[in-house]
């Protein structure tokens, strides 16, 4: 299959009409999409983005076989209409390394995803969006991506990713429980763990800011 082909049925699955709006749904940068273009290759994360998001198999998108939308008389000819969410990038700026609490820019800027997508991960309208600064988190997230964070679920599962604020600092940590005590872990193993005693000093200033969902990268 041809890279043109591939990059085809991305757009249908995407219900994306121009390459801004792609990059608009896979929250990266335009600059990316013709980068994709003069490499004559999609990203994998690209293709197992749109597969999440809209129902459709990484099968489909690359060979063009597999599940892929019902009633399709033909990727170039179909239109498809899909309900869409905007989320906002807030003005926070979590850290996954150092905990500093910084301020950007993004503050107005809004990210589409789709409504279905959203309400299977939880309430969208608690869910915000957020830069990461640091690499503690890595590989399963790096330094500069975009983390999807519901503010509505802060009662903790264990082993799952959450955003943490502690006095003024937040991070994201996957957290396991403990008797009185929340244990936030790295996955870069050159962070150790760190317990957090719930009945202590901290307990007023330790919180809980939601889950994290989902994470989107850009890639130059």
């Amino acid at each position: 299959m041809t890279f043109d082909e591939q990059y085809q049925r991305l757009m249908v699955a995407a219900g994306a009409k121009t390459d801004a709006d792609l990059a608009r749904i896979l929250n990266i940068q335009p600059p990316s999409i013709s980068g994709a273009k003069k490499r004559g290759s999609i990203p994998k994360a690209w293709l197992e983005t749109i597969s999440e998001m809209f129902g459709v198999s990484v099968d489909w998108l690359v060979f063009g076989r597999g599940i892929k939308r019902p009633e399709t008389p033909s990727p170039v000819a179909e239109k498809v209409d899909v309900d869409m969410m905007f989320i906002p990038l807030v003005e926070a700026r979590l850290s996954a390394g150092t905990g500093s609490l910084e301020t950007s820019s993004d503050g107005d800027r809004k990210y589409a995803f789709r409504s279905d997508f959203l309400h299977r991960k939880g309430n969208p309208g608690q869910m915000v969006l957020m830069r990461v600064s640091g690499n503690s988190m890595e590989p399963e997230i790096k330094d500069g991506d975009v983390v999807l964070l519901d503010q509505g679920k802060k009662h903790v599962l264990p082993g799952r990713m959450y955003a943490v604020g502690i006095e003024d600092a937040i991070y994201i940590k996957q957290i396991d429980t403990m008797p009185g005590k929340l244990v936030l872990k790295s996955m870069n193993p050159a962070y150790p763990p760190m317990e957090v005693d719930m009945r202590g000093d901290l307990a007023d200033q330790a919180r809980i800011l939601g889950q994290i969902l989902w994470v989107g990268r850009e890639y130059r």
